[in-house]
């Protein structure tokens, strides 16, 4: 059971998990159980259902954990999660597609103008304010939980 405890009690908390609901437009940080913030969210352009293949606009669903933190990336700030997992990669298979694997969190686009909603190509976007807050209350291997 999750407990809502205002974000200021547990503000300088590093996330012991990140909670993606698709349907909420929601990204929220877990620490022991407790959400500590919670971020709106754009998704990829044809967000329902989870993402079988390279190229279909959909947003992953599953369990997934931040690998890295991405380096000269064309976005402000961006965090690569473990997709694709051994589920997707034989999903992806029996379709005879390639899964695709560059899904990241992330910012707008270095020099960017405004966006309309869901406008990856399966990433998970945040405001640049809002993904300088996270990459300050998250580490690599923190486990990211994506629901529909």
């Amino acid at each position: 059971m999750l407990i809502f405890l205002p974000s200021r009690l547990l503000s300088a908390d590093k996330a012991d998990m990140i909670l993606i609901e698709k349907s909420q437009r929601s990204l929220k940080l877990i620490k022991n159980g407790n959400i500590i913030k919670t971020y709106p969210i754009n998704l990829g352009f044809d967000p329902i259902g989870h993402k079988f293949y390279e190229g279909d606009g959909k947003t992953p669903e599953g369990l997934y954990y931040i690998s890295q933190k991405v380096i000269n990336s064309a976005f402000y700030i961006s965090f690569k999660i473990s997709y694709p997992n051994k589920w997707d990669k034989i999903n992806a298979k029996e379709i005879n597609k390639n899964p695709g694997g560059y899904i990241m969190i992330h910012g707008h686009p270095k020099n960017s103008k405004k966006f309309t909603k869901d406008w990856t190509n399966g990433c998970i976007a945040l405001s640049n304010k809002n993904i300088n807050e996270l990459s300050k209350r998250i580490n690599i291997k923190t486990p990211v939980l994506i629901l529909k």
